[in-house]
């Protein structure tokens, strides 16, 4: 046990340990460990950020994609997920409404669909921007080439989510169908990096597989990569998918794992996953005392919300909708944190 909390010291003091200490970490995690760890990410999120928890505003822009990831509810083999791809009008309404909301950031997420060319896309984050000068587009639409990147960039785009799934090279292969490549997935990362993005990676958490030394290799490359985001949640099978059967994350070891990112890079941009709220119902809550500072509320039309089920029961719907801001703000409120309404940039010192 004392080797245990001597490491959680050291991390704290250090934001570095070795992959084997890592994975000593993860194994030994207990209700105790979890306090402490807790304890003092919060206190070093609340040195940076306050008690604030940014909001972003989800747009789920399309289901349709051309990959068949094993794990994931719209892939390419689902005949049974019921396709749709929102119009340029129907993005900029959500960006609309948000924008009466409070919301400052939207996040434009989807599967790769190849309708969403770079032309459209770039014209439709110009509209936003044009729109809404004010607020920050972050998009999460998969891999692209880095000219892709690059154009989308230039048309305003301020960040871009793109989770790495995994830092293990034989682990990634497991999840994803052959074409998809572990290399091309962090040379996007770089790509992104390198153009000026503030640029987001994550993991599921207890994704079929994966044991506590591929955890270790997923910290230690947040810990050498420092995102600016990082989106981690609870795997959580899909009915429709090669691990519908599979057993799935679990919320306890998804917090504590916040917590020890929040303590290796602290100014991090850290959300409390829709994931995490669907396995748990304080899930949202859990996640922000543990070191998360980013939610995402759903902003998508509500005739498409059920539509985007990436794993099952997937939460779209009532605290989880962005037109239930009040409701969130209070639920935040009673565990000691508040709701602002700003663009959320990660702190650059």
């Amino acid at each position: 046990m004392t080797k245990l909390f001597s490491l959680i010291e050291k991390l704290e003091k250090e934001k570095s340990l070795s992959l084997e200490e890592y994975q000593y970490l993860i194994e030994n995690a207990n209700e105790e460990a979890a306090a402490v760890l807790a304890e003092k990410a919060d206190k070093t999120r609340r040195a940076i950020y306050g008690n604030t928890v940014f909001i972003r505003g989800l747009i789920e822009v399309s289901n349709f994609c051309k990959n068949d990831c094993l794990y994931c509810g719209i892939r390419r083999s689902n005949k049974k997920c019921e396709r749709y791809r929102l119009t340029k009008d129907e993005i900029l309404e959500c960006c609309d409404e948000g924008y009466s909301l409070g919301f400052r950031t939207f996040v434009l997420q989807g599967g790769e669909d190849a309708f969403f060319s770079d032309d459209r896309l770039c014209d439709i984050v110009k509209s936003i921007k044009q729109n809404h000068p004010d607020c920050a587009v972050t998009l999460s639409l998969g891999e692209r080439s880095e000219e892709s990147y690059r154009k989308l960039r230039l048309a305003g785009a301020d960040r871009y989510l793109l989770r790495h799934e995994t830092a293990d090279e034989a682990h990634y292969a497991k999840l994803h169908p052959e074409e998809m490549r572990f290399e091309n997935r962090m040379n996007c990362l770089k790509n992104l990096r390198k153009l000026g993005f503030q640029t987001g990676c994550g993991f599921m958490v207890g994704s079929p597989f994966q044991t506590t030394q591929m955890i270790a290799k997923d910290l230690k490359f947040i810990e050498e990569f420092k995102p600016d985001m990082c989106g981690i949640g609870p795997f959580v099978p899909h009915r429709e998918t090669p691990f519908a059967d599979k057993k799935g994350g679990s919320a306890e070891l998804t917090c504590y794992l916040l917590s020890v990112i929040r303590l290796i890079h602290p100014p991090v941009l850290l959300p409390a996953t829709t994931a995490l709220g669907t396995i748990d119902g304080n899930g949202r809550e859990k996640g922000i005392l543990a070191g998360a500072n980013v939610v995402m509320p759903n902003l998508s039309p509500s005739s498409v919300r059920k539509k985007y089920e990436l794993y099952n029961n997937k939460l779209s719907d009532g605290d989880e909708s962005a037109q239930s801001k009040e409701n969130l703000s209070k639920r935040i409120k009673k565990i000691g944190y508040e709701i602002v309404t700003a663009r959320g940039d990660v702190y650059n010192g």
